[in-house]
């Protein structure tokens, strides 16, 4: 691979030639390989691996495997998230103090798509927080959307909006975490593309829009909460120039947040940029790919905000009590849960959420909240796919049949099965414990459920 010249001499410039030359050069290699344990899924990884010492769930592959062809990827059982990424949590879960500190959290991803972070911020608020999970790209967001069905704990909530508008909810969020658009320079050897496209003038382009973005975050952000920046870049510009206008910006209104403890083992570059405790990810220094960091505060004394703003219109409405019955049939904790409707499909989320979903969906183009139950028919449930994959989902109330790794894949390519693997009537297919989906046996005849714009065409 050949590297941009301007991109070599800009590293040259900020990092020094010695240090230059062994960033490229690692950047000839060969990227590595990363996952992300779902705990409520998965308790160890099946392949050779070693863990990321940064990531409690996290582990770094020996070699990497066909995901597409693994039915626990399928399931949510793990997250293929590279190594560098995965610091985002521990440096949130360090802030605030330890894990237990996260639960009960409320936080906004502004940059949200494919999901790798959101999902880890998921877990780490526990299933009573809430993770509002923004794209702006339609189809990022949807797969943004498929990665929280998939990963199942139904405390997700994905919109499809500018940044402006998640700054309408101005004081609302205990954590902004801004995964900021860039020029991609950490991603080099993973995309040629990212390679390819590299410019000066797309450096200056990614940095006026990251400001906007963290402008918009910072409104968003309560009073005391945790602002998170990241990039996945090298340069400057991109990274301590912007988290440096925040601090002029909003002068006293910033602080520094709790210091987060680096192992000078692990590689990874620590430093400050006014108020904000910065860390960069150099792949000839770490396992991982590049990526830079920054963390800081919020003031207590900052403009408080904190309230929900009033709908624009009736987006979701909860369903009646006959319907509500059925659906309680089908999770656990079903005193906990409210159920809705949102156009021809019924949602479940926990009820301490319903007030936040609903003015969401009011004021943004949400595309994806809570988890999918289905829809009633005759005042029983045709079960929407997204509800196998919950965790919230009481496997007593559907029969379950266990299949084999190559029954699941055709299962997962949506083709044929055969009727000998099912009880007649609604079944829930389960591999290797990990539920894929529902097929409906009807006689010597098996519907298989599984939605066609996930099938596996490998």
């Amino acid at each position: 691979m050949q590297l941009p010249e301007k991109f070599v001499a800009r590293m040259e410039r900020e990092l020094g030639e010695s240090e230059a030359k062994a960033l490229c050069a690692a950047l000839g290699e060969e990227p590595s390989t990363a996952i992300r344990l779902n705990p409520r899924k998965m308790s160890a990884p099946r392949w050779e691996a070693k863990r990321v010492e940064w990531s409690a769930e996290g582990y770094l592959l020996e070699e990497r495997p066909s995901f597409t062809l693994d039915s626990d990827f399928h399931a949510g059982a793990y997250y293929v998230q590279e190594a560098s990424s995965q610091f985002a949590g521990y440096i949130l879960s360090e802030v605030m103090g330890g894990i237990e500190q996260c639960r009960g959290l409320r936080v906004l991803d502004m940059c949200a798509a494919p999901g790798g972070k959101s999902t880890h911020y998921a877990m780490l608020v526990g299933e009573e927080g809430l993770v509002v999970a923004n794209e702006i790209n339609r189809s990022r967001a949807a797969v943004l959307a498929d990665n929280a069905r998939k990963w199942g704990l139904g405390n997700m909530v994905v919109t499809c909006n500018d940044s402006a508008r998640l700054a309408e909810f101005e004081g609302l969020f205990d954590v902004v975490a801004v995964d900021a658009p860039c020029s991609g320079e950490g991603m080099f050897r993973k995309s040629e593309d990212a390679c390819e496209q590299w410019s000066e003038g797309n450096v200056a382009m990614c940095a006026e829009r990251q400001w906007e973005i963290l402008q918009n975050a910072y409104k968003a952000l309560r009073a005391g909460g945790v602002l998170l920046y990241s990039t996945c870049t090298f340069n400057r510009s991109e990274d301590e120039d912007i988290v440096h206008r925040a601090c002029e910006e909003y002068g006293e209104e910033l602080e520094q947040a709790e210091d987060v403890v680096v192992n000078a083992g692990w590689g990874v570059v620590t430093g400050r940029e006014g108020v904000f405790q910065t860390f960069r990810f150099f792949p000839h220094k770490i396992t991982g790919e590049g990526m830079f960091m920054a963390v800081a505060r919020k003031s207590a004394d900052a403009v408080a905000g904190g309230r929900l703003p009033n709908a624009r219109r009736k987006v979701i409405n909860i369903v009646d009590k006959r319907s509500a019955e059925e659906l309680k049939r089908w999770v656990v904790d079903a005193d906990e849960m409210s159920f809705f409707e949102a156009g021809d499909t019924l949602y479940g989320c926990r009820k301490t959420h319903y007030d936040e979903i609903e003015a969401l969906s009011g004021r943004l183009a949400v595309i994806y909240s809570g988890v999918a139950m289905g829809q009633i028919f005759k005042g029983k449930l045709k079960p929407d796919a997204a509800l196998a994959l919950s965790v919230q989902l009481r496997r007593d109330a559907v029969a379950c049949s266990e299949v084999e790794e190559d029954a699941a894949l055709q299962f997962l390519r949506k083709q044929d099965l055969s009727a000998g693997l099912f009880v007649e009537g609604m079944n829930l297919v389960v591999c290797r414990g990990q539920a894929l989906g529902f097929v409906k046996r009807i006689g010597n005849r098996v519907n298989n459920l599984y939605p066609n714009s996930l099938r596996i065409l490998k």
